[in-house]
């Protein structure tokens, strides 16, 4: 292939985004920010080389965000695009990875594109919810809240392409409307609702087992229609001081035509002169009936919804239908921020008695003021059953890392490794489900504060 000399200048903020998610709580996002950044480099899709021109530029002011994701693979056998990248029209949209208004806790919030871990109040219904679990699947959704003080409002929609996961918790702090709003901790109770729902006509399918002459059948119902889910919380803040805070909650959730259960946790924040900032929840399940799964929608829901490839069939749903005792569970996170830029966060939950019902979310990220080294990275695991297990790549998988060197402040030689999925479509181009997928990418890119 003949040599190229790519310079790619872009308007950006230095970041991924899960820094960008998880930044929004640890530290509000201010002023004026930006960068120049751009890359070039290898990656190898499923053992095929593709030369890559990398294009993320994201830039901020004041409360207004912009962030596009171009990734041009050049295939290092005949010099074309990757077909793949841009076989539909809707491929060209997504180039806009997302547009924002203000941070999530801010009395607006808006995002359009690419959501990446959302969550619904405590998160017991929906919880780190990605839309895009593919690179090739890409979908533009949206989160808009409202938080006046007295009430507010938190939704969450999956993919204006189509039909897709909708979500919407209302709130209302009762007690503000009243003289007892100056009361120390009971004036502060929150009491919210929430329904999401997956409104695909597939969302529910299970599939039915017929035996017809003494042979046995898996077959699908299909078209069984939306899966939703409804329910209620409670928040009470027992304090909030200048380094610390704390407040107790309660949820319910109920499945149309399954199951229900039950969670109550705390919250406990603490800050250090603002050098050291961490926040801890721990999160007790009870009450869980059969056909329930405590958040439904999560990191996972888009690939595990509904999969029917090589004969056989998978969905959430019929999951959902086999679910039997579930019992009690817990739930624990933890996020340590260190001068606003410097990130690290895990959360783990499982069932008591269910050995292989782990689920595993971890990231950190150093941001973009540590001098030579650069780290960004994320993992999501399901259904763990022992330590060996944790660290095993495979259809129970999201990963991302990226790891840099940065010889100049303007210059970061990375490599990053994805774990993802790529879809699998019918003849007729649909989507029918999702095989692993591995990305190593070696790349420079170029930073240049503005």
């Amino acid at each position: 292939m003949k040599k190229y000399i790519l310079l790619v200048l872009s308007l950006a903020i230095v970041g991924s985004s899960f820094a960008q998610k998880k930044a929004a709580v640890a530290a509000k996002e201010s002023g004026t920010e930006g960068a120049v950044k751009g890359g070039v480099g290898m990656t190898w899709i499923d053992g095929e080389a593709y030369y890559l021109v990398s294009l993320a530029p994201e830039i901020a002011f004041g409360k207004w965000g912009v962030g596009l994701d171009l990734n041009l693979h050049i295939s290092s056998k005949d010099q074309k695009i990757r077909k793949q990248d841009f076989d539909e029209t809707y491929d060209y949209i997504r180039i806009i990875r997302y547009i924002r208004y203000g941070s999530k806790g801010d009395e607006i919030y808006v995002r359009v594109g690419a959501l990446d871990y959302s969550k619904l109040g405590h998160g017991f219904i929906l919880y780190n919810y990605k839309n895009s679990p593919s690179f090739d699947s890409r979908k533009v959704g949206a989160e808009f809240d409202l938080d006046f003080g007295k009430w507010g409002l938190e939704t969450v929609y999956g993919d204006f392409a189509g039909a897709s996961v909708l979500g919407m918790r209302g709130y209302t702090r009762p007690l503000q409307f009243t003289p007892a709003a100056s009361i120390p901790v009971i004036g502060g109770l929150v009491v919210g609702a929430t329904f999401a729902s997956d409104v695909r006509n597939d969302s529910r399918d299970t599939g039915v087992v017929v035996k017809a002459n003494g042979t046995t059948f898996d077959t699908t119902t299909y078209n069984a229609g939306a899966l939703s889910i409804i329910g209620v919380d409670l928040g009470l803040p027992l304090f909030k001081l200048p380094v610390a805070d704390a407040s107790l909650y309660l949820d319910y959730a109920k499945i149309f035509n399954y199951g229900s259960g039950f969670a109550t946790g705390i919250d406990i924040n603490f800050s250090a002169l603002g050098m050291l900032k961490v926040f801890t929840k721990f999160e007790r399940r009870f009450g869980q009936t059969d056909k329930f799964m405590p958040a439904y929608f999560d990191a996972f829901y888009e690939l595990e919804r509904y999969q029917m490839s090589s004969g056989s069939f998978h969905s959430k749903a019929k999951t959902l239908e086999q679910t039997i005792s579930p019992g009690p569970g817990y739930f624990g996170s933890l996020l340590v921020d260190v001068l606003g830029t410097i990130q690290a966060e895990g959360s783990y939950q499982k069932l008591d008695l269910h050995p292989n019902s782990g689920i595993l979310h971890i990231g950190a990220n150093t941001g973009s003021k540590i001098p030579l080294i650069s780290l960004n990275a994320g993992y999501d695991k399901k259904y763990i059953q022992d330590n060996k297990d944790v660290f095993t790549l495979d259809e129970r998988s999201l990963l991302y890392a990226e790891v840099g060197y940065k010889p100049y402040p303007f210059m970061i030689v990375s490599t990053l490794y994805t774990w993802t999925f790529a879809p699998e479509k019918d003849k007729d181009g649909n989507v029918t489900g999702y095989k692993p997928q591995k990305r190593i990418t070696p790349k420079v890119s170029f930073v240049f504060p503005l």
